[in-house]
């Protein structure tokens, strides 16, 4: 009889589930839509843009919606298996579909990377013993995307005794040999703190580590601080020759952090030439790498200068300015910004927010240019229908191009 009646609690539950959603769906038709009014271009090039955002209303509704190709769609509206998985970047959604097996439970673009011939995938598997120690293992999964054949196993972390926390930060495939790039948390058994940027090298065919190489290492003492900072990978999955990390220095104080300017530095790393070196001062400031936008072989810093924003491209390779390109919108250093990068173009959002985060009141506009000589493919802001549009919100979360 307790075997039945689970069953009967299970299906009311399933039953109740699924009605439930299709009432929100329903009710969808009663909330505003979110669209980019054309002021100059073709209304054709959004269509590889994808903008996920959150309309709020006061403090009791919240719905997360996606325009896409110009198209407002509410979680809601989306089928009852895709809401169960969550919101996915596009380039995750592609990876899905296409290699639908070796996906399983990969979540992260960070944790990838795909060239022509394979897809591999590395992240750190940790957890706390009871005697407070970190156990941790590599999840490292590789695909032969020509007969689909897949490789996946773990690997114990070298010296991970001395390891309070490992982030993986970049993934690449190097000479047939995986390279994972992380910034350690190194357990210290005095007052001294210890941070530092490790490069592992995994042999897949004969699932090994094969080296663990540190990069940076930097030993502190409290209020002294540091960090490390890489910039916005706007092609995190794709091959890359080069990363930027910005070793940032500095002191705890009471009114806040103080960075010390003169011991912070900016560093590159060459997978190709396994060459650290420090990036002469002058060529890209600190502030530029920090909040700029990399592929691994430019970066994207962007300016406000004269009442404008600008974009200049630095090659990584020769730490030269390529290009310094005035984009036509007005600059305004309240407002909050996002950027994307893809096939020459910039596509730049003004997202209607100010630093604080708070909404101000002016609609989100975007521009896409071409990132060396500026000339603008289109214009536009957002327009929303006056129909039961009173108290909502909208808020811009992730801007991505297909």
């Amino acid at each position: 009889m307790k075997r039945y009646l689970c069953s009967i609690i299970i299906g009311m539950v399933v039953i109740l589930s699924i009605g439930t959603y299709y009432v929100k769906v329903a009710s969808s038709a009663s909330l505003p839509k979110y669209t980019f009014k054309t002021l100059e271009g073709s209304d054709k090039e959004l269509d590889p843009v994808i903008i996920n955002a959150t309309l709020q209303k006061g403090s009791t509704f919240y719905e997360p919606l996606t325009i896409e190709s110009n198209t407002t769609t509410y979680a809601r509206e989306r089928s009852y298996l895709e809401n169960l998985t969550g919101r996915q970047g596009h380039e995750i959604e592609r990876l899905v579909k296409e290699h639908r097996s070796f996906m399983r439970g990969k979540d992260s673009i960070s944790y990838l990377y795909e060239d022509d011939d394979f897809l591999a995938y590395a992240w750190v598997n940790s957890n706390i013993t009871n005697n407070g120690k970190m156990e941790a293992k590599f999840d490292i999964g590789l695909l032969e995307k020509k007969d689909e054949e897949e490789t996946s196993f773990q690997i114990e972390l070298p010296n991970q005794d001395r390891i309070m926390n490992a982030d993986v930060r970049d993934v690449q495939l190097v000479h047939s040999k995986l390279q994972i790039l992380t910034m350690n948390d190194v357990n210290s058994n005095n007052e001294k703190q210890t941070k530092e940027v490790h490069l592992y090298t995994i042999d897949v065919a004969n699932k090994k580590v094969l080296s663990d190489k540190t990069l940076v290492s930097e030993t502190f003492t409290d209020p002294n601080q540091v960090d490390f900072e890489m910039p916005i990978d706007v092609a995190p999955s794709q091959p890359n020759n080069m990363v930027l990390i910005s070793l940032i220095k500095g002191v705890n104080h009471e009114d806040g952090f103080k960075e010390k300017q003169k011991e912070s530095k900016l560093l590159s790393y060459n997978y190709e030439t396994e060459k650290l070196e420090t990036v002469k001062k002058g060529s890209l400031s600190l502030d530029m790498a920090r909040s700029g936008y990399a592929d691994g072989k430019n970066l994207y810093a962007v300016e406000m200068k004269s009442g404008k924003y600008r974009i200049k491209t630095f090659d990584l390779s020769s730490q030269t300015l390529t290009s310094d390109t005035e984009l036509d919108i007005a600059a305004n250093k309240e407002e909050q910004y996002t950027a994307a990068f893809k096939n020459g173009r910039v596509y730049f959002l003004l997202n209607g927010m100010n630093q604080d985060g708070f909404l101000t009141n002016k609609p989100a506009k975007l521009l896409i240019a071409d990132i060396k000589t500026g000339k603008t493919f289109y214009k536009g802001e957002t327009v929303i229908n006056k129909k039961n549009s009173k108290g909502f919100e909208l808020y811009f979360d992730v801007l991505e191009i297909k």
